[in-house]
């Protein structure tokens, strides 16, 4: 008869600690920090275990204004430059697809995240979206040498748009020009003005609020501010902006273009501003986009060609420039909830 040894059961096997949930709902809520045209936030999330998606919500594009989506992708694309500055603070490393699928081009962009380390410098940059936004008030006068420019736009660039400071004085004669001929012609297109009206002077969580529009002030720089009344019945801001000399500034002036005008670079043009305007709070500066100019076909042909030679195409001007140190701190426009756009699947 054959004896049969049993074993006792040793100790349990330590069983390893669950990996740590995304964080979605955070991730997605700073991402939504970020800047878009007339403050449309014209983005939508998706969500499945380690990934996140990023679409374009259609129903927020201006259709007159934004006939080919590309506002709605640049402003996507700041929102997920954005997502991925708070995921690296997080402590989540992660990998990128642009574009990804062909057959669905409202899938801008996919996010796989993984846990990872947090290093001081993404600190920072969070700091900085968390303080990121969109200052209309009129700047100083002080100089802003083209040196710092050039190094602003370099770092920016590794995000996959060009950015070109415009310093030849006839350039920017050339291009405040093109400024001020794109803003008449959308003031004098009624379906423009009609399209932008429910976005302006809005007291809820979409468009741009009143409590954002600079006051009226008749020292302001010559080049106008699409947010100021062209009519009586027109919102007026009630963001205070104190007098200034009087007088045009066309320093600052930086063209963000791509070699090639489609979809994913658009989505990398926004990842560059995001990028840039980070950098310029870093740096204790202020940047205010001008989309106007490459709103209208014909002053975007002409930016092309007499202040780009033809070599990129402009997706979009932005002004670098100081605030005033004295002012009051700025109200934040508003943001939708979370909820509204990120969904679980």
């Amino acid at each position: 008869m054959s004896e049969t040894t049993t074993t006792a059961p040793g100790p349990a096997a330590e069983s390893r600690p669950a990996p740590p949930a995304v964080p979605f709902r955070e991730l997605v809520e700073l991402a939504c920090r970020a800047p878009s045209l007339h403050n449309t936030q014209p983005w939508r999330w998706r969500a499945d275990g380690t990934r996140l998606r990023l679409y374009a919500d259609r129903t927020r594009q201006l259709p007159h204004s934004d006939p080919d989506g590309r506002a709605v992708a640049i402003s996507c694309g700041a929102a997920l430059h954005h997502a991925q500055v708070a995921a690296e603070a997080l402590g989540w490393e992660v990998v990128v697809r642009r574009c990804p699928d062909p057959a669905d081009p409202d899938l801008l962009a996919t996010l796989d995240l993984a846990p990872g380390r947090v290093v001081p410098a993404a600190q920072e940059r969070l700091e900085a979206l968390r303080a990121r936004s969109t200052d209309r008030r009129r700047f100083t006068s002080w100089p802003l040498p083209a040196e710092r420019l050039d190094r602003l736009a370099e770092r920016a660039a590794a995000w996959g748009a060009k950015v070109v400071p415009v310093v030849d004085p006839g350039r920017q004669v050339a291009l405040e020009e093109l400024m001020r001929r794109a803003d008449e012609i959308e003031r004098g297109d009624p379906d423009h003005v009609a399209e932008v009206a429910p976005w302006v002077g809005s007291r809820g969580a979409q468009g741009v609020p009143v409590t954002s529009i600079p006051e009226v002030n008749p020292h302001r720089p010559a080049v106008p501010s699409r947010y100021q009344p062209g009519e009586p019945a027109d919102p007026r801001g009630e963001l205070p902006d104190p007098q200034g000399e009087p007088g045009e500034f066309v320093e600052g002036l930086m063209v963000l273009g791509t070699l090639e005008d489609d979809p994913p670079a658009w989505l990398r043009c926004g990842e560059t501003l995001s990028a840039l305007w980070l950098g310029t709070l870093r740096q204790g500066l202020s940047l205010l986009p001008l989309s106007q100019v490459t709103e209208v076909p014909a002053t975007r042909e002409r930016l092309r060609h007499d202040v780009l030679d033809g070599l990129l195409w402009p997706q979009l001007t932005v002004r670098v420039g100081w605030q005033e140190i004295t002012r009051g701190p700025l109200p934040r426009a508003p943001r939708g909830p979370v909820e509204e756009v990120l969904r679980f699947d």
